[in-house]
């Protein structure tokens, strides 16, 4: 039942995926990320990773789409039609995306994976202590980095819809 379960997960991801990157449309796009990232919390939900997939619903379907729908809007591009890349450029795309395929089915085919089995379990507890550590391996200081470059990247997003309309009525003023 997990192997089915993998297995749609994985279909979805795969072709929610194909859909983001291939839409033109941007708001599609995002929503068809938000679909990604959260089959991906369902792969960690169903290996019993319940912290991780909790963080991937919170940080990245909740928090980093909510950004990007925001910063569509703000832009007021939420209709906006993407380009259609030139065909040598798609050739080009699809030649590296291939090339990147064999490389990593090789490096799987190649070595003999061991299951390991997990005999450690770690706390909510733990896991928090660890993440507003300042002693050596604690993790506060990227934890203030990512605040930091969420910040920068919402008030980039609000200058450029803001250099965008002076621009124009700079340019109506003429």
């Amino acid at each position: 039942m997990e192997r089915i379960i993998f297995y749609i997960l994985a279909l979805i991801i795969i072709a929610f995926a194909i859909a983001s990157v291939s839409s033109r449309k941007m708001l599609r796009s995002v929503v068809y990320l938000l679909f990604v990232l959260c089959s991906i919390a369902g792969i960690y939900f169903l290996i019993d990773y319940n912290f991780l997939a909790a963080i991937q619903l919170t940080i990245y379907a909740g928090g980093i789409i909510v950004l990007i729908i925001f910063s569509v809007l703000l832009v007021h591009h939420i209709e906006m039609r993407l380009e259609i890349a030139k065909p040598s450029k798609q050739l080009v795309t699809a030649v590296v995306c291939l090339l990147g395929l064999s490389v990593f089915l090789l490096t799987v085919y190649a070595h003999d994976f061991q299951v390991v089995e997990n005999t450690v379990t770690t706390n909510v507890t733990d896991i928090g202590t660890k993440l507003l550590s300042y002693e050596a391996g604690g993790f506060i200081l990227p934890f203030e980095v990512i605040s930091v470059l969420l910040l920068a990247a919402m008030i980039g997003a609000i200058v450029i819809a803001k250099g965008n309309k002076l621009s124009e009525e700079n340019n109506q003023a003429s």
